[in-house]
């Protein structure tokens, strides 16, 4: 869910300047699923940038307290989004947490990092929303140790339906900043993509994993 349009376009607008958001409908990447794919996100790279990464906790942080109130605690998905999860929980001034995709090998066997208790409100923070998958492992980990989890927070979504229909069926409710649609307005406006890239972007959108093959 988006909560607000003029945020969503602006965050596109900064992922893309950065390019923490590629598009190369030409020149398609290949995902590690073996899908081709026209865009590359890794917004890990905001957090090199002081002033889009300050824009970025700050917009997640309101939407978070003007959803949900102020949790008691923020936790961040790892690897990427432990990042941002830390400069969202420091704005909001609660604890902080994050979430391994399994249990480590060795030491404590932990699969979440930092300290939790029982019956805490949370919100989960990601950096990037894809099939929803290694999001919904954490959302799996931190219901074990019984903590309410309010809902999801992220950067970016692809919007795949695939993605919508695993979040309804864990009953965890997705937010983020922008989307995928929101990304192909931005591009087509400021000229980052042409008229025919954006109807082939379009394309890619409707069916992922058969594009191109």
């Amino acid at each position: 869910m988006i909560l607000n349009k003029e945020t969503a376009q602006k965050t596109a607008e900064l992922l893309l300047q950065i390019n923490a958001i590629k598009l190369q409908p030409q020149e398609p990447f290949t995902w590690a699923s073996g899908w081709k794919s026209p865009i590359y996100c890794d917004n890990r790279i905001t957090l090199s940038f002081p002033g889009i990464r300050n824009y970025l906790r700050e917009q997640l942080a309101k939407q978070i307290e003007e959803k949900y109130g102020k949790p008691d605690i923020i936790a961040g998905v790892a690897t990427g989004a432990i990042g941002i999860g830390i400069l969202v929980a420091d704005y909001l001034n609660v604890p902080f947490c994050y979430v391994r995709p399994e249990a480590k090998k060795h030491g404590r066997q932990n699969k979440i990092e930092g300290l939790v208790s029982e019956n805490q409100t949370v919100v989960i923070v990601e950096d990037l929303i894809s099939t929803g998958k290694s999001s919904l492992l954490a959302v799996e980990a931190l219901e074990e140790v019984n903590l309410n989890i309010k809902g999801m927070f992220a950067i970016f979504s692809y919007g795949f339906d695939i993605a919508k229909e695993n979040f309804e069926k864990a009953n965890v409710e997705l937010n983020t900043l922008s989307n995928y649609e929101h990304l192909l307005i931005n591009a087509e406006k400021t000229k980052y993509i042409a008229s025919k890239e954006a109807e082939l972007l379009g394309q890619w959108r409707e069916n992922p994993s058969t594009w191109m093959q």
